[in-house]
């Protein structure tokens, strides 16, 4: 809740000496405010009610789109195929490895979306919708699916559109013929489910066959060993809510016995878990720890548990692990992953787009100071980048330029908004619903980005589309008055499937399943137990969480939205200090003038304006390459017909045989794995021996992959892309990563080729017995002279008293750049976008030379040719 907030104002008398002092102090401030425009123009982001209800429209009719188009073209297949206009059916398209392990053939956007319908208050297309998955929709299929995936969206849809049915049910309007079906069907789920716990530790298996179970020898699963953290810990709060609502305990023991052995099993020392967890002895495979994929939602399950069940143990664990975090993953705004070991190292460079849920669980739990400043990196990584990438460097470039229209950034933007009531999220999510809009949209839906730095489309819409990200828009922007349910009765899953609150109180916990509290040696702050009021968030400041903002406003480089004003506009990128730069100057007791009015007196009557002085940026130039550097590699067809005039370009690995220290490259016959993938013992080993292997990325690590092809002793590896008529033209390479712990023992070399340089390999197999290839660095090709790398500039700026320059004190090649009255030097990304070329044009020639001094150039000039590189402010 909102405290009222009340400033008491004391007046002091104060002498003649004090009161010139308060003078000279207004005098600068008045001269600062006069001189630069900006300040009185400050970006207001006050939203209209006006404003609110047509991006609220808006967010309904792309929903309609989206499921509509599910509906016309796809159902009842499990998701919709956007840019096919069809439904994908697991079996009659391309096997994508694990990501299909989420289709069970039971029309899985259908029950991912059943209690997004009633938040948009679109009753009738709920009750239809309903009506078809009790008709319709079977759960016997003999299909293996993800226990998690099956977990969160199938059961988890079921039980959140039970508890909506059953709500208008019990209004009286509309559907008196339900008979708690949709309950019924997820306490079948539940059963075809509970097969993958019978392991020795009590931790799921990670895949079940619906109709078989796990055991069964026509069940076609049952042989994997390991499932990853988030797989076992993000069971409970769908199992618990199943064994309430339908009375039979054996749901909620299992999904408690889970919790159990993860927590048993933490590391001590830091109070962190791993990654991945041997199902059947408990010890850890991967011990990398963070708060993204493989670990997220066992954290956010834990605080849930405790929301939902009102059981305190939940919530003491999760405070445990949660104190852990903050001390060795943290790094705010950045959240990296580190060894559960050895805490105090981060293991990777790179953060994955998942952990975009953790400011929404810190807003949960009251921790606002943190929630702001990763949420507003995640902010400026989609402002350079548009979407959130499926991973970004701690540099904030591209690591895996997917976006797969997820919705994690949305959630922390919402709850955001709900605890602070800042207006500045509602223009974030403005910013989400707009370039949705402008980048994803397409005749059949809405597309995923295969890379965001292309902007190509991929054929797919997740179910969780439907089900989380036009949820937490819609609610954003409207009022609880407008709402069919009272949002607050009600807790998300890691779906956003909506389960009621009062579970732990209209429906007690089964005989058995309440948890032992053990006590726990931790020191307490005050979020511990209780959310705090934005009183005690924001004492008496109502600006407060504007401040931390600005802080990180600048960390991407992309500047702020300037427009032309009578007065004159300039921006410093003092992001080190973390205050805007009037008050950074301010500080230091400097303002601004223009530099026409302190030329055109002489520097005698400059000297007599104490604290009014000239100000030059001094830019110190580094080289820095703009993009992580990726050496592409080629696999070349040496054997007859081909004679090397065939060539496919590869990506590297970090991993492995480094090819670039290979004098002649790796040269051998092509031989085609069995099984094709590689994630298991390979059956043609002996085949193998000697020869380079062909195998198909999916299912597992690369690592992993590599491991069982060094067992069977082949001397290299390519593997070839597993989604349909990915190309080297328009996906950008990248480099395969490990598997997270150490690499060392891979001595193959290693490349990767997409999916369409991978079918000349394989057609060629088919047609000719004996196929030889050699793999090298695309630079040692012949006939191909080496290309210089291009650079780009880090510009990092401080400011030079007059005259600084000409006594030498600068160092290096320095940039000088002088603030005339017309200049515009940084412009935003939403600002550039539809601006036409002649706007592109605004630029600067320099000379990166010591007292070389840089001019405007006018739209129709260009740089002399001999002044160097190019340095464009980016945007």
């Amino acid at each position: 809740m909102r405290g009222t907030r009340s400033t008491l104002r004391r007046f002091h008398s104060v002498d003649t000496g004090m009161m010139m002092m308060m003078m000279m102090m207004t005098f600068k401030t008045l001269l600062i405010t006069s001189l630069l425009g900006w300040v009185q123009c400050q970006e207001s982001h006050s939203m209209t009610p006006e404003e609110k209800t047509v991006i609220r429209d808006q967010i309904v009719e792309m929903f309609d789109h989206a499921y509509g188009s599910y509906m016309k073209y796809a159902y009842p297949a499990d998701e919709l195929m956007p840019l096919s206009c069809r439904g994908r059916v697991r079996g009659q398209e391309p096997n994508r490895g694990d990501i299909d392990d989420s289709l069970g053939k039971f029309s899985l956007t259908l029950i991912d979306t059943l209690d997004t319908l009633v938040v948009l208050n679109k009753l009738d297309e709920f009750e239809d919708a309903v009506k078809k998955t009790v008709s319709e929709v079977r759960l016997d299929n003999d299909v293996v699916v993800s226990v998690f995936e099956t977990n969160i969206r199938v059961l988890g849809g079921l039980l959140g559109g039970h508890v909506m049915a059953d709500l208008l049910r019990q209004r009286g309007d509309r559907m008196q013929w339900y008979q708690d079906e949709l309950l019924h069907m997820a306490k079948e789920l539940g059963h075809r489910l509970l097969p993958a716990f019978n392991t020795t530790s009590g931790l799921p298996y990670p895949k079940v066959n619906l109709r078989y179970g796990v055991q069964n020898p026509l069940s076609r699963t049952g042989t994997e060993s390991d499932t990853c953290t988030a797989c076992a810990g993000t069971m409970i709060l769908e199992f618990a809510a199943l064994s309430r609502l339908s009375g039979e305990s054996v749901f909620e023991e299992h999904a408690r016995k889970a919790m159990d052995v993860l927590w048993e099993r933490r590391q001590r020392g830091s109070d962190l878990v791993g990654t991945v967890i041997n199902i059947h002895n408990g010890e850890w495979v991967r011990r990398e720890s963070g708060v993204g994929a493989g670990i997220d939602s066992y954290y956010e399950y834990l605080m849930k548990a405790y929301i939902l069940l009102g059981d305190n143990v939940f919530l003491q664990r999760f405070n445990v692990h949660y104190s852990a975090i903050m001390k060795y993953i943290s790094q705010p705004p950045l959240l990296l992953n580190v060894h559960m070991h050895n805490p105090t190292v981060s293991v990777r460079s790179w953060m994955d787009s998942l952990l975009a849920f953790f400011p929404g669980l810190q807003v949960l739990r009251g921790d606002l100071k943190p929630a702001i400043e990763t949420h507003e990196m995640l902010y400026q990584v989609t402002k350079q980048h548009k979407f959130l990438p499926e991973a970004f460097t701690t540099e904030f470039r591209v690591h895996w330029g997917q976006h797969l229209l997820r919705p994690e950034f949305a959630e922390s933007t919402y709850y955001l908004y709900k605890a602070t009531g800042d207006p500045y999220y509602l223009r974030v999510g403005q910013s989400i619903v707009e370039k949705l809009n402008a980048y994803t949209r397409v005749p059949c839906g809405f597309a995923a980005v295969q890379d965001v730095r292309t902007g190509a489309h991929e054929d797919r819409m997740d179910s969780f589309f439907l089900a989380e990200m036009f949820k937490y828009l819609y609610l954003m922007f409207s009022e609880k008055s407008q709402l069919p349910i009272d949002i607050d009765d009600y807790i998300f899953t890691t779906e956003a499937h909506l389960l009621p609150v009062s579970l732990s109180i209209t429906q007690p916990p089964c005989q058995g399943n309440i948890t032992e509290t053990v006590p726990i040696s931790q020191e307490e702050d005050l979020f511990t137990h209780s959310c705090p009021s934005t009183e005690t968030l924001f004492p008496n400041n109502p600006s407060f969480a504007k401040t931390i903002r600005d802080g990180f406003k600048y960390l991407t480089g992309v500047g702020r939205v300037f427009r032309p004003l009578p007065v004159r506009e300039i921006e410093l990128p003092l992001h080190d200090n973390g205050m805007e730069p009037v008050e950074f100057l301010r500080s230091m007791g400097i303002s601004l003038t223009p530099l026409h009015e302190v030329t055109a007196g002489d520097a005698g009557s400059r000297k007599r304006h104490k604290g009014v002085y000239r100000v030059k940026l001094v830019a110190e130039l580094s080289q820095t390459l703009d993009e992580e550097e990726v050496m592409p590699h080629i696999v070349q067809l040496i054997s007859p017909p081909f004679l090397g005039r065939t060539v496919l370009t590869a990506g590297p690995a970090k991993f492995g045989k480094d090819l670039s220290k290979q004098e002649h490259g790796v040269k051998g016959r092509l031989v085609k794995v069995s099984p094709y993938t590689a994630c298991g013992p390979i059956e043609n080993a002996g085949e193998l021996e000697g020869h380079i292997a062909l195998a198909l990325r999916g299912d597992c690590m690369f690592a992993a992959k590599a491991r069982w092809l060094q067992e069977a002793r082949a001397i290299a590896v390519i593997f070839i892309d597993h989604r349909e008529g990915s190309n080297s033209e328009e996906t950008p390479l990248f480099q395969m990563v490990g598997d997270g712990d150490s690499t060392e023992d891979i001595n193959l070399a290693l490349v990767f080729l997409f999916s369409r340089e991978g079918a000349v390999l394989t057609d060629a197999l088919e047609e000719h017995n004996n196929v030889d290839v050699l793999l090298l660095p695309k630079e040692r090709q012949m006939g191909h002279d080496k290309v210089d790398k291009p650079f780009g500039m880090n510009i990092k700026l401080r400011l030079a008293e007059e005259g600084e320059l000409e006594d030498g004190e600068a160092r290096g090649p320095t940039l000088e750049f002088i603030l005339d009255k017309e200049e515009l030097l940084l412009q935003d990304e939403d600002e550039l976008r539809g601006e036409q070329s002649s706007q592109q044009q605004q630029q600067f020639c320099s000379k990166a030379t010591e007292n070389e001094r840089t001019e405007p150039c006018s739209a129709d000039s260009s740089p002399p040719t001999n002044s160097g590189p190019d340095i464009n402010p980016r945007p």
